[in-house]
């Protein structure tokens, strides 16, 4: 099936009020410009140079969140235009996305990476490192950035009922942490594989990237 079929088919599937980010990693840019013509607007890439080479080349419409696990020394290469960065795992790269947001006068919103999978080679913070960044003096001083909610990634597996269990213990840290900070609205859980799944468990926004442009070489 068409990249157009496939988001049109996505998109009566998936709820109105969850976002459906196109991740395109890997993908030319005529495989995104035409899921932009379908009317797509959020596309995840998770390298920043890669974003950065068809940020270029499209539209400036689009929203660009970048999905990968971030390196304090790229952050200023893409602060003037990312819409999300969803993979902060630490406070120092909080305060340097802090800092890029201040040298390009603007606020950059970010979600926070909660490790909800078994494997070792996942990042992420726990549920308890979490809430102490969000109540922390330090991050509460930083005014160019914003932490807007939670993203988790769930382990490599068929077992759906171990999935389901992951993603049920980050809408509980999600919850947890919205009695903390008004300003968490999104959870970011599910991919193609699973992102079902994540919908019922409460995601308000998905990672979809095979469904979308089939699968990477």
């Amino acid at each position: 099936m068409s990249i157009t079929t496939n988001i049109l088919n996505l998109n009566k599937e998936i709820p109105a009020d969850v976002v459906l980010i196109a991740v395109s990693k890997t993908k030319p840019v005529y495989a995104l410009k035409e899921a932009f013509d379908t009317g797509q607007r959020h596309f995840g890439e998770n390298k920043v140079q890669e974003m950065i080479d068809k940020q270029t080349q499209m539209s400036h419409e689009i929203c660009w969140h970048m999905i990968g696990h971030v390196q304090r020394n790229k952050v200023k290469y893409m602060a003037s235009f990312v819409h999300l960065i969803h993979g902060v795992d630490n406070l120092p790269l909080l305060m340097e996305i802090n800092k890029q947001g201040h040298k390009n006068n603007r606020v950059i919103d970010c979600l926070l990476q909660i490790k909800i999978a078994q494997e070792e080679t996942k990042f992420g913070l726990n549920a308890e490192a979490a809430t102490d960044i969000l109540e922390s003096e330090a991050y509460m001083a930083m005014t160019n950035v914003r932490i807007v909610g939670l993203m988790g990634m769930a382990s490599f597996t068929s077992n759906r009922a171990q999935i389901k269990q992951e993603f049920e213990f980050l809408k509980v840290t999600f919850d947890r942490c919205i009695g903390i900070d008004q300003n968490i609205k999104i959870l970011s859980m599910g991919m193609s594989s699973d992102y079902d799944l994540a919908i019922s468990c409460g995601s308000n926004m998905v990672r979809v990237g095979s469904k979308i442009f089939g699968e990477r070489q």
